[in-house]
């Protein structure tokens, strides 16, 4: 998947036009709860205070996607959640380019803070790589195996 066949969207939820917002709530459910077999409350009231990070291809469709999270939302530090790359996107590197995108905005809208996440065990050396850290776990989330991982305040 080439870079031009990618185009990314940071926006906070009341930018988000209304259709685009569905594909993403599509998205989510097709990943989350039908391919992993996971019934579970996506719709959670956080998505008002999140920024929502979207790689589209051509015609509109999700890619990948991530939400951020402020401060004392889920954490007391801000937090990514929600990572998906959809089937096209699988084994693109397109997973890899939606973490460091997260990072920049994170580091862009929460200077110097670290980040949490709760993340599926089995891709603990993958957040390894982008910087964090194994903090707690594992545990049962959704009836899933997750990990707390911290990604340490930056001092750039």
């Amino acid at each position: 998947m080439t870079d031009h066949e990618v185009r990314w969207t940071v926006q906070r939820f009341e930018e988000i036009p209304s259709r685009h917002f569905y594909s993403i709530l599509a998205a989510r459910v097709a990943v989350f709860v039908v391919e992993q077999d996971c019934p579970y409350q996506d719709i959670d009231g956080q998505d008002f205070d999140a920024v929502h990070v979207t790689a589209r291809d051509g015609d509109g469709g999700v890619l990948a996607y991530a939400r951020i999270l402020p401060p004392s939302t889920r954490f007391p530090e801000p937090s990514i959640g929600r990572v998906l790359t959809t089937m096209p996107a699988r084994g693109t590197g397109l997973g890899r380019a939606l973490m460091e995108k997260c990072l920049e905005v994170s580091a862009d809208k929460f200077p110097g803070q670290a980040l949490r996440i709760s993340a599926q065990q089995y891709l603990e050396a993958f957040y390894h790589s982008l910087g964090f850290e194994t903090v707690h776990g594992p545990y049962p989330e959704d009836g899933i195996p997750h990990l707390e991982m911290l990604r340490p305040a930056s001092s750039e």
